[in-house]
């Protein structure tokens, strides 16, 4: 079968668009959630006068230069580190970076208009990143071994031990019953018995790495948001901190904030057409361990997941990415498991599952002949695909691709003699729908009449 071409690119969303379609509006796109906040207002917005009177409420627009004569202001803010600059900076740019499907604004803002935004925000999200802990950690007790042998070390239950009366007597986490009581009584522990503490002094408490964790949401929502600008898509594809720090995300799924999972997924999904695996193992600089191996089992990771905006999310993100025949190499060995998972989604009842599912097989089968041969073999997999054809799926596109797929299949030789048990269902289909009657009728010849075939019958399959 001849080689796919890149006008396929609309594999995942069931679309035929030769440029895969978006994958709809961006997280925190309410107009109350980002414009509702002041330090928002504060960055040059204002009451969209010339807005058309359909809208309901207030609505925020930042000027057309703005970006353009507070770019430095805007980088140097995520730069500083500090919560009233950050929170600016990321207000900011969440309006920036946001556009409505038919918003009247004809400004965009490229990221090669603010040149090292991207390292900017990225940071934000290393750092939130650097003093992460797994949602269910607990931190465990330990021992002072330090100065055992010594009277007085000033660590640990000393003061309480020489009847010190003194206000920075310190009880250390595990370490005597007092700090247990409490916590169990759900006391805050003290300024000055959190500064003594081993991981107090120069570290956050918790509300500060609940603030640290809202800056690296907000960032990684604004990354996504700039995924759906054509105008960054290259940029965003060829930089290797931005691909490693997603795919870093995705990789910590279980641990990670969903949030921020969620954000890293959608924009690998917006990037996938023009992403290359091989930039992992390219000379560009890295700053987090990531091959193409380990990218690929994140994804794999997110095709199990039982969250459905996920699983959906990772079988579209295959199918573009399998588009690109650099990618091949390191796909295909994943694919009895790709094959197996995507067949389980078809057989779930929501719409999105299967159109993701069969956009992602539709692409894979094009690939070669090993590839349909398996697909072939995956239990289910013909009967399913039958079935998106015959409940009929709501999107005629997604029913002509699953028509497709069993007609790729029909082509391999060694497939014929499975695919010679619906033979039955491939005439009834051809009799009863006129949309697909062509492609099943196409098929039935395949099984058929080609010289290749062993004699067979048509009385099932026309009642003679």
């Amino acid at each position: 079968m001849q080689k796919r071409d890149q006008s396929k690119a609309a594999g995942g969303g069931g679309g035929a668009a030769s440029t895969p379609a978006k994958r709809g509006r961006p997280f925190g796109a309410t107009g109350g959630g980002s414009a509702g906040n002041p330090s928002a207002a504060s960055a040059g917005t204002a009451p969209d006068s010339a807005a058309p009177s359909a809208l309901l409420g207030p609505s925020l627009q930042v000027q057309c230069n703005f970006a353009e004569q507070n770019n430095k202001r805007i980088v140097l803010a995520l730069q500083s580190g500090l919560k009233s600059e950050l929170t600016w900076a990321l207000n900011t740019l969440t309006l920036l970076s946001f556009k409505e499907k038919d918003d009247m604004r004809r400004d965009a803002t490229p990221l090669a208009k603010i040149p090292g935004l991207l390292d900017a925000l990225l940071q934000v999200i290393d750092d939130w990143r650097d003093i992460a802990l797994p949602k269910d950690y607990t931190k465990p007790p330990r021992l002072r071994l330090l100065g055992a042998n010594s009277l007085v070390t000033g660590f640990g239950n000393e003061f309480d031990a020489l009847g010190s009366n003194d206000v920075l007597s310190h009880l250390g986490p595990g370490n005597g019953s007092k700090t247990d009581a409490s916590v169990s009584k759900g006391k805050r522990q003290r300024f000055s018995e959190w500064w003594y503490d081993e991981e107090g002094l120069f570290n956050l408490d918790e509300d500060g790495r609940a603030e640290r964790q809202q800056c690296a949401v907000a960032a990684s929502n604004i990354i996504r948001n700039f995924s759906f600008m054509p105008e960054n898509e290259m940029i965003m594809a060829q930089h290797r901190h931005c691909l490693e720090s997603v795919f870093q995300c995705v990789d910590d799924q279980n641990t990670e904030d969903e949030e921020l999972v969620t954000n890293a997924l959608e924009t690998i999904v917006n990037l996938a057409p023009l992403l290359d695996l091989r930039i992992f193992s390219s000379s560009k600089p890295s700053f987090i361990k990531m091959t193409e191996k380990r990218a690929v089992q994140a994804i794999m990771g997110m095709l199990g997941s039982s969250m459905k905006a996920w699983h959906c999310a990772a079988a579209e993100m295959l199918g573009r990415l399998i588009i690109n025949p650099d990618n091949e190499a390191f796909l295909l060995p994943f694919a009895p498991q790709i094959y197996r998972r995507l067949v389980d989604l078809l057989s779930l009842q929501a719409v999105d599952a299967q159109s993701a599912a069969v956009g992602a097989l539709y692409n894979l089968a094009e690939i070669n002949m090993d590839c349909r041969l398996k697909l072939a073999s995956e239990r289910w997999a013909v009967d399913r695909l039958l079935k998106v054809v015959k409940a009929p799926h709501p999107v005629p596109e997604v029913c002509r691709k699953a028509a497709m797929i069993l007609e790729s299949l029909v082509s391999e030789p060694q497939n014929k003699a499975m695919l010679l048990a619906y033979e039955h269902a491939f005439a009834e289909i051809v009799l009863t729908d006129g949309k697909h009657s062509e492609t099943f009728a196409r098929i039935l010849y395949e099984l058929t009449a080609r010289p290749t075939n062993k004699p067979v019958t048509t009385r099932g399959i026309w009642g003679m």
